[in-house]
């Protein structure tokens, strides 16, 4: 749809800026102009200021400037027609369709909508006379005050198979079929009403318009919660439940709080917490994470502590990695077990749930979290299994920075898990006075794990000669051809350098690989500037520095591609056999048998043959 610019100057004109603003915040006249607390930032000197005549706002203290459409957009968190859609029908004008079978769709809409508005009414009535009486005690016993049930529109339908029918005949049964209303059988059956029995709660859109229902059953029956179907006003995959309240004032709050349920957000809300969202019935889908993220960042997702509010989080993240970018991701509160946030707040006060909030867990360490309980870790086959999952989680991530973080990440807990917990079981204890080998108490008074050894927790590499000559080739190689850092950028995030100098070259190497997929050697040289390490770089670059690809074949980039892939393998590979090895060490010297002793053995005999293989790489024809 294309508004001309004369249209939307025309909406302008006939909106008071003032009046708009003051429906959601207090406004005081200040001479031709008005002000106001901001909005968009806490502060308790009014620095906001509308102007009516001129048609914009506009904060001294945080800068947010705007006219009614952007007010609309940036306070209310409307889509841009959304908006000029609701100015416009405030303001007594038609939004131009843009073309004919449009102008039908949009009449069509307006049918279901009044159909709708009309149902609500209806169920809102029933509520408060005769029939409502059950209705009216169960919401007294769940504590919901009259002031939230006049909020949320809480009503009634009654138990009757056409009384919805007869009390909206005026739109005809085709239309309040197409709505989802009635239901139409198969057969010659008459139509009749949807929803019986049950109290009703309205789904609302972004613009506060009634698209849909949720009925709860009061007694005994089947399904508990019913929602309308899918219909030209709803999908439910794309809607979420209290959307048009939580999307302004998650504004104030910066947070939005996604729980399982109707009955979930209203708890919330009746406690002051206004920035919550329900999916409907289905689990969070990829459109409702987009929807989210147009409000916040990082929404929080706090579900049920039980099994089945567990999983619901868990899909949810799987989800959510292919649509992660930089920024955007997801947090995850966990109630206790057994209580949803009626059940805490209730019990412990909202203070409580304050504090399940504030203790939102990142994504990353909700998804390491289940892949370690998932399966035991007690053999080297379930040990790796858990690799495996970590890396298929890596590879479903769309956005390479963040698939390389994570695969960073990963990597960095699994060898603190394994190869960390090793090295300090094959330390001695209560040897000597350096804080190796020592549990010490941090500032706060925790206890914390002792600094394991080098050459046990993960050995630094190049702390021999033979290691060194081997990642001074390697940096060589990857400074004349820079766009094969990526390709290996997870493994060299991992190795740890005892050389400062070698260390800095390669985190630069790393850092550059961030900015751009390809790297150039000159912007390499570039980044690293003056100094020490520049002039290092600068002479690994001379044509008689050692390689261990032959200078004669350094225009073979399968031959570069595969003698990097071999030499960072077997650099890599010296901690993980270090570690390896003392655990076995530690086994066999605590319980010494056959097999104990055999894997002792077997882990040297690797070692063995991994210093063997660094010695030959550690050589080369080209070295003079």
């Amino acid at each position: 749809m294309s508004l001309t610019p004369a249209f939307l100057d025309e909406l302008r004109a006939r909106t008071s800026l003032s009046t708009l603003i003051g429906r959601t915040v207090k406004v005081q006249k200040a001479g031709r102009e008005y002000k106001a607390c901001c909005p968009f930032h806490n502060e308790k000197t009014p620095s906001f200021t509308i102007n009516d005549e001129k048609g914009f706002y506009h904060c001294f203290g945080c800068g947010a400037h705007g006219d009614a459409i952007r007010w609309m957009t940036d306070q209310r968190g409307l889509p841009f027609m959304e908006a000029v859609k609701e100015l416009a029908q405030a303001a007594g004008m038609d939004v131009p369709a843009p073309d004919p079978r449009a102008a039908q769709r949009a009449e069509a809409a307006k049918g279901l909508h009044d159909a709708m508005a009309a149902a609500q009414g209806f169920f809102e009535e029933q509520l408060g006379g005769i029939d409502g009486a059950e209705a009216r005690a169960y919401l007294g016993k769940r504590g919901i005050s009259d002031a939230t049930r006049r909020t949320f529109g809480f009503g009634y339908s009654p138990d009757g198979r056409g009384r919805l029918k007869a009390a909206l005949k005026e739109f005809g049964e085709p239309m309040l079929v197409e709505a989802g209303l009635l239901i139409n059988p198969d057969g010659e059956r008459d139509t009749y009403d949807r929803f019986r029995g049950r109290l009703m709660l309205p789904i609302r859109d972004i613009r506060g318009r009634v698209i849909a229902f949720g009925g709860r059953i009061l007694g005994a029956g089947e399904p508990k919660y019913l929602n309308s179907p899918d219909t030209p006003l709803f999908d439910k995959g794309r809607t979420l439940y209290n959307i048009d309240r939580a999307s302004p004032a998650s504004r104030n709050t910066g947070r939005v709080i996604v729980v399982e349920g109707y009955m979930d957000v209203i708890a919330l809300a009746q406690a002051g917490f206004g920035d919550a969202v329900a999916p409907l019935g289905t689990a969070l889908t990829e459109h409702q994470i987009e929807r989210l993220w147009k409000m916040v960042e990082v929404p929080i997702l706090c579900f049920d502590g039980d099994s089945a509010g567990q999983k619901a989080a868990i899909r949810a993240a799987m989800r959510a990695l292919p649509l992660l970018r930089p920024g955007h991701s997801l947090a995850f509160a966990t109630l206790p077990a057994g209580k949803d946030p009626d059940d805490l707040i209730r019990a412990e006060g909202p203070a409580a749930m304050d504090a399940v909030l504030n203790a939102a867990q990142p994504l990353v360490d909700r998804l390491w979290n289940h892949e370690q309980s998932v399966a035991p870790l007690d053999t080297p086959e379930q040990k790796a299994a858990l690799k495996q999952r970590l890396a298929a989680i890596t590879e479903a991530i769309g956005h390479p920075d963040v698939r390389a973080h994570y695969a960073h990440a990963f990597r960095e807990r699994y060898d603190a898990l394994f190869f960390a917990r090793a090295a300090f079981n094959s330390a001695p204890r209560g040897q000597g006075t350096s804080n190796a080998g020592r549990w010490q108490r941090d500032k706060k008074g925790n206890w914390k794990p002792p600094i394991a050894p080098v050459g046990q927790e993960a050995r630094a590499i190049g702390a021999t000669g033979m290691e060194q000559r081997l990642l001074r080739a390697i940096l060589a190689s990857l400074l004349r051809h820079p766009e094969q850092i990526v390709r290996h950028r997870e493994t060299l995030a991992s190795l740890h350098v005892a050389d400062p100098a070698l260390g800095q070259l390669l985190a630069a190497m790393i850092a550059a690989s961030f900015r751009k997929e390809t790297v150039e050697t000159d912007g390499l040289l570039t980044i690293l500037g003056p100094g020490e390490v520049y002039n290092m770089a600068k002479g690994m670059l001379r044509a008689d520095t050692f390689t261990f690809t032959p200078h004669r074949m350094i225009t073979d980039a399968d031959r570069v591609t595969r003698d990097l892939e071999e030499a960072i393998r077997v650099m890599a590979q010296g901690p993980e056999l270090d570690a390896a090895l003392a655990e076995a060490t530690r086994r066999a010297r605590d319980d010494l048998n056959e097999e104990s002793y055999a894997e002792q053995q077997r882990v040297h005999r690797l070692k063995m043959d991994h210093e063997s293989r660094l010695a030959e790489l550690a050589q080369s024809d080209d070295i003079e």
